[in-house]
């Protein structure tokens, strides 16, 4: 439980404030500042400190920020006394579209039109292929390969719940014949698709390479959108039109 970096950016931003409070009041001790602006300087020490022990525990960069942030957001949400309800409001939505981030640590990436292009253009012209989108998000891919090649069986599969309802919704409006699993593609076979495509974050490559290597057959593809596998040389780099992140690609 403690290697999960939700829990770690909570515990250091309980060591930090001890830290914090004693800091300002030795400040206080020989400068005589108003107290709202005592607070205001301990709120901005206090997330530069965690910040900072964030970035010596190397959490990922978005936890550096929301380190840095958090203390300063509390801060103005006291001062404007924003409703209760709003925050309810608020994690109800978030937890919907990241549910379970803090243990994947893959936080939501859509990917564009360029990506959508890229992937359509590595797909075999000649034959109809099973393709799968490993956290597929919104399901933008997904529908957008189901259109342009009919012919092929596209999947996307995506934990966090409100993601997924939107991406059924879509394909319902859109009468596509793509297909849309809600649950963690840990759990999925890839032995049963042509090409697995993924656009995760770098803490998860490692699993997905391990579960890649050990189910998907020979003569299939797994694609990945930005992020590469430490230490494994992909056997193709693509960088879509407009300015799309690199897709990286591994045959087997």
């Amino acid at each position: 439980m403690l290697q999960q970096p939700a829990v770690q950016a909570l515990l250091i931003q309980l060591v930090t404030l001890p830290l914090t409070l004693l800091v300002v009041k030795g400040v206080m001790a020989f400068i005589d500042w108003h107290a709202a602006v005592v607070v205001v300087i301990g709120a901005v020490l206090q997330g530069a400190i965690a910040a900072s022990l964030a970035r010596w525990r190397r959490l990922a960069p978005w936890w550096l920020w929301i380190q840095l942030l958090f203390p300063i957001a509390l801060l103005a949400t006291l001062a404007l006394q924003i409703p209760s309800w709003i925050f309810l409001a608020a994690f109800l939505l978030l937890l919907g579209v990241y549910w379970t981030i803090f243990q994947t640590q893959v936080p939501f990436y859509p990917s564009g039109a360029a990506t959508w292009q890229g992937v359509a253009g590595l797909l075999p012209p000649d034959r109809p292929v099973r393709v799968v989108d490993v956290g597929s998000g919104l399901g933008g891919l997904v529908l957008y390969l189901a259109a342009v090649r009919p012919d092929n069986e596209v999947t996307g599969i995506e934990l966090a719940p409100l993601p997924w309802l939107v991406s059924v919704l879509r394909r319902r409006i859109a009468s596509s014949r793509a297909e849309f699993l809600r649950g963690d593609y840990g759990a999925l076979d890839f032995g049963q698709y042509d090409v697995v495509f993924a656009y995760l974050s770098p803490a998860a490559m490692p699993a997905l390479w391990d579960q890649a290597r050990a189910q998907m057959q020979p003569g299939s593809l797994l694609l990945s959108c930005e992020f590469v596998v430490d230490g494994v040389v992909p056997d193709m780099c693509v960088r879509p039109g407009d300015g799309g992140p690199v897709l990286y690609g591994w045959r087997f």
